[in-house]
């Protein structure tokens, strides 16, 4: 079942921890592939690290757009991230979905990937990515009745503040200190440690 609008509408480091345990999941004509959210990472209005930081360009344009749509982009010309915008509509903040654990269509994910590893089929935004077929083409769209959402798990597990690791987030160099990277305790698909 698709997340409702009202779980994306509310304050970015909730839903980011909120996702926690959902799946993403991507459906179309080759397959249908998902992954259980592990890990993320809150990008926040005023945010120097946060795409939105200088304002509304044709590039981020989705990231200002309505709570519960995907904005999707790539990194250094190569690998392509998705995120899930919160709050809002204008905000500018959003939720970058950094990694997966895989639990539908690991040989569509394998083949894509070109390894059968599981711990390094999506542990990281751009093989995530990769791994479940998101493409610039998925920019903009909702997330709840669209190709790629966001869906509550059949059994939800119930997780406790104890559960969840809250660090500083990976690869970036401006409010590198800002602790808004949150992941599953113990789990092996996580990007980093």
């Amino acid at each position: 079942m698709a997340l409702p609008a009202a779980f994306y509408e509310r304050d970015t480091v909730t839903v980011a921890k909120n996702l926690l345990g959902c799946l993403l999941v991507h459906c179309e004509e080759t397959g249908t592939t998902a992954g259980r959210i592990v890990e993320v990472e809150a990008y926040l209005r005023g945010d120097p690290a946060a795409h939105s930081y200088r304002g509304e360009t044709k590039r981020n344009s989705a990231m200002f757009g309505p709570a519960g749509h995907a904005y999707v982009y790539r990194i250094y010309g190569l690998h392509t991230c998705v995120n899930v915008v919160t709050e809002t509509e204008g905000a500018g903040e959003a939720v970058l979905v950094r990694a997966l654990e895989p639990v539908v269509g690991l040989d569509l994910m394998q083949a894509r990937r070109g390894t059968d590893d599981p711990l390094s089929l999506a542990s990281g935004p751009g093989k995530l990515a990769q791994a479940l077929g998101i493409t610039m083409d998925l920019n903009g769209t909702s997330l709840r009745d669209g190709p790629l959402q966001v869906r509550s798990p059949a059994n939800p597990p119930e997780l406790r503040p104890e559960d969840i690791v809250q660090t500083t987030r990976v690869g970036i160099t401006k409010a590198a200190d800002l602790p808004l990277r949150f992941y599953l305790k113990g789990n092996r698909y996580v990007s980093r440690r």
